[in-house]
């Protein structure tokens, strides 16, 4: 098979490389299988409508070779749904790249980083390597990176097109940038851990005539400036937030002038921390900005989470902002209390709770709300290379989610389950696309 041959020549390639020089190799992989029940997962469904069930998985295998002032790294993977390949087919299109990028130390604290490569931040919310798709999310991008202590200062930017042509620069791949500018600070000060971000995001749009002819093309920028990290540890206590502010132009042109605020309070107590025994409450809320339907401003004032991992935060049924859902819409205020017990340093369960309202009224009386949601997790870790995730999530909408997604008859019950088995002997992430 493919993905076998490709994987034979870069071993191979690897192994005369290091008989020559003298440096650090090392293989690993991953393998995530999930099972999934839809019946109103990421939209309201139709009290006609059967339920969706299917097994998918993900495949990684991974490659890196060190030496000094050099690191090498080649990811490929393999994603799939059980059945969507015929058994006796050689050959599919399921194969894909997800990194491969060089890194070169200029000194022992900067370095530069070049190839496809996740951008993985802070609490994922802006900048993701959104692991919890099974496809993940990975940028060709150039990355300088300086990090000394506690000090860490990150720079970079991307620049796509679609094809090596021989004319032309107008890139077609919908919902990508074309180019980007990346600027990030990290530090930490006593019990006080914040960072900074700015993203620059360039959109390419066209301008067609009455015969949809292409008169005119350029890029219209969004500006993202934030601070993703607030956070004050006291004690079994912590304090954090973050902060957005999107400015710029939208893909048509619009003004925009939106954010992102959140705050929450986060209350351990350790029962027996010999055995890893804890129980964790997290209270908060986050205000993304919306537009008002009723408005005539011709301002854009949705807040867009760009390349988040948005699956963690806005409960588990993906309704907000995954997918490109709720997008350019009424915004979203999420009130949530989040509970988690480690059993032990095995086994824990998870409890969150979300009460959403639109940031903006979209009703005539000025009404808010749009539901609640409970999100349940059981984690488990088997033995050092094998975990066990599962979960079961219930919506609980209101009318004005309903007009929202333009969902007529909705099934009385909404709900989602899944089942997930992940074999990831080398990382320290044991479960994922959870939020505590």
């Amino acid at each position: 098979m493919k993905i076998f041959r490709l994987l034979n020549l870069i071993l191979t390639l690897f192994f005369v490389f290091t008989n020559s020089v003298y440096g650090q190799f090392n293989v690993d992989g991953q393998i995530v299988q999930r099972g999934e029940y839809r019946h109103g997962y990421g939209k309201l469904i139709e009290e006609n409508q059967d339920a969706a069930a299917f097994i998918a998985q993900r495949a990684r295998i991974n490659v890196q070779y060190e030496l000094e002032k050099f690191k090498f790294y080649v990811s490929i993977q393999d994603v799939r749904t059980w059945g969507n390949t015929p058994q006796v087919k050689a050959n599919d299109n399921f194969l894909s790249l997800h990194e491969a990028w060089a890194e070169t130390f200029l000194t022992d604290d900067f370095s530069v980083k070049l190839g496809r490569q996740e951008l993985n931040y802070d609490n994922f919310r802006f900048l993701g390597n959104l692991d919890w798709a099974l496809q993940g999310r990975a940028h060709d991008f150039a990355l300088l990176k300086y990090e000394k202590g506690t000090t860490k200062l990150h720079a970079g930017a991307g620049y796509n097109q679609d094809n090596q042509s021989l004319s032309g620069n107008f890139f077609s791949t919908p919902n990508q940038y074309k180019v980007a500018h990346f600027l990030r600070y990290e530090n930490f000060s006593g019990k006080f851990n914040f960072s900074i971000l700015f993203w620059n995001n360039g959109l390419q749009y066209s301008e067609l005539d009455t015969n949809e002819e292409v008169i005119n093309t350029g890029i219209h920028y969004r500006q993202s400036l934030g601070f993703p990290t607030l956070k004050y540890q006291l004690g079994n206590t912590t304090l954090s937030g973050f902060y957005y502010h999107q400015f710029g132009k939208d893909l048509q042109g619009r003004k925009v002038n939106a954010f992102d605020a959140s705050a929450q309070i986060s209350q351990s107590f350790p029962l027996d921390s010999e055995n890893g025994k804890n129980l964790k409450f997290t209270l908060g809320i986050e205000l993304l900005s919306g537009t008002d339907p009723g408005g005539n401003t011709g301002e854009n004032n949705s807040f867009s989470p760009l390349y988040g991992t948005n699956h963690a935060h806005n409960g588990y049924m993906d309704i907000f902002y995954v997918g490109g859902r709720h997008e350019n819409s009424v915004g979203l205020r999420d009130i949530f209390l989040r509970m988690r017990y480690d059993l032990n340093q095995k086994l824990f369960v998870s409890l969150n709770n979300h009460a959403f309202n639109s940031f903006t009224p979209y009703s005539e009386n000025d009404d808010f709300h749009l539901g609640y949601e409970t999100d349940l997790a059981i984690g488990f870790i088997l033995n050092r290379s094998v975990s066990l995730q599962a979960g079961y999530s219930q919506l609980f909408q209101d009318n004005n989610l309903e007009n929202l997604q333009n969902v007529q008859n909705p099934a009385g019950t909404q709900n989602w389950a899944y089942l997930m088995l992940m074999y990831r002997p080398t990382m320290k992430n044991r479960f994922i696309g959870l939020l505590f």
